[in-house]
């Protein structure tokens, strides 16, 4: 694989996660300040809480129903033309998002991310073309760290635009919530011509071969097929909880820090930029050295310690600067368990069914996004803490799960520590 195509999927992974970044904080003051015009002035928090999950929840849902779809159609009609769909679709969601801050329009706004949700599966693409171009195990491994590079990257620079360009401190009458949004159109209009002109693999050959048929049944179908593979099936298991706990944190952490202590976009913009630079800083850096040096189970079950010590650490932070180092400490160690956790999967199957196992992973990651935001936005308006205490039972449940669960000769090879 060429160092133009790798830099063009990780540039694809980056404005796919840059939403993510730059739109929670946005949405979370959107959504939560009384002085915002997108709800009405009487609005209880409770309510906004709902909508601020409901919000959330429709998009990780789309993304659920469209991603593994689209992940798999990757193996058909090729990573290139899967990577353009999702991209286009973006470029869509994007400008029904803005015409919604323009009209103070809450059902636009939810269409907007629905429509950015459907077609937000460039992440396991770019996940199973990076398989596609890797020589070995371990260039495997390192290709599944620089994807969550390209994550991190997008986390980072998603609440620096978001903080940046919509802060009137920094920008003076130029800021406006609508400005990040317009950046990221842009950066996504630039992906789409790398793509076009960089990014070529064997599966575009095999398109060329194929013809395309819609099968709407095929999203069930794909995720159905986990029975029949009972190491990946033990191995969703433990990723369940593992991305209960993740997502409990991760899409609540700005909705808790505004309700508490009063942070805006800009103070949660800085929370998703401390998480970026977690992610970037252990991800780059250390997937690789951990995997040579602990088996990766070890790594997975040091992972849910940290976590479970962390989510009771932040809801015990008196002050709101002291919240920031249980975030840092949740995605460093988030950085190299979630590629450790991918590649178990991409080598739990053969190579002709990689598009297929990726699609699986955020098929997963979504429906549970999808319904801890629902569930969570209700939760966190009776009481605060309630998601956090739940990423604590999450994170020790995945620890029983796997120490059951994975006793297994089959697994047991996955997850030794890597050249062993």
């Amino acid at each position: 694989m060429s160092f133009f195509t790798k830099v063009t999927l990780l540039f694809v992974v980056f404005v796919d996660l840059l939403g993510q970044g730059l739109v929670f904080p946005i949405i979370n003051s959107l959504i939560m300040e009384p002085s915002t015009s997108m709800l009405p002035k009487g609005t209880s928090d409770a309510v906004r809480h709902f909508d601020y999950g409901l919000i959330i929840g429709v998009f990780f849902l789309c993304w659920f129903f469209g991603a593994p779809y689209i992940s798999k159609l990757s193996d058909v009609i090729g990573r290139k033309n899967a990577i353009l769909i999702c991209l286009f679709g973006a470029l869509g969601g994007y400008a029904l998002t803005i015409a919604a801050l323009y009209m103070n329009s809450f059902i636009l706004l939810i269409l907007g991310r629905a429509i950015t949700g459907l077609t937000a599966g460039n992440q396991p693409i770019a996940q199973a073309a990076m398989i596609d171009g890797s020589v070995d195990d371990e260039d495997r491994n390192r290709n599944m760290g620089y994807i969550i590079t390209g994550v991190s990257f997008g986390l980072v620079g998603g609440p620096i635009i978001g903080g940046f360009l919509s802060d009137p401190i920094l920008l003076g009458s130029l800021a406006s919530v609508k400005l990040p949004f317009y950046a990221c159109f842009v950066l996504i209009v630039i992906a789409v011509l790398l793509v076009i002109f960089f990014f070529q693999d064997k599966h575009d050959k095999i398109a060329e071969q194929r013809p395309f048929v819609f099968r709407p049944m095929e999203i069930f179908e794909l995720l159905w097929q986990i029975k029949n593979y009972p190491t990946v099936l033990r191995l969703t298991a433990v990723f369940l909880f593992f991305h209960i706990a993740n997502l409990s944190f991760y899409i609540f952490v700005d909705n808790y820090l505004t309700s508490r202590f009063g942070y805006g976009t800009l103070g949660g913009s800085m929370m998703m930029l401390t998480i970026g630079v977690a992610l970037a800083f252990s991800s780059t850096f250390l997937v690789v050295p951990a995997q040579k040096r602990f088996s990766k189970e070890a790594i997975l079950g040091t992972t849910f310690v940290v976590w479970a010590v962390s989510a009771a650490a932040f809801v015990a932070s008196p002050v709101a600067l002291l919240t920031f180092i249980p975030v840092f400490c949740f995605y460093f160690v988030f950085g190299i368990a979630y590629p450790t956790f991918l590649g178990l999967y991409s080598a739990a199957v053969s190579d002709e069914e990689q598009g297929w196992i990726m699609g699986v992973t955020i098929a997963v990651f979504t429906l549970v996004a999808g319904v801890i935001s629902l569930i969570g936005g209700e939760l966190i308006g009776l009481d605060l803490d309630l998601p956090f205490y739940g990423v604590i039972v999450a994170a020790l449940v995945a620890l029983i799960v796997m120490f059951i669960t994975w006793n297994k000769p089959e697994i047991r090879a996955l997850t030794r520590k890597s050249g062993s």
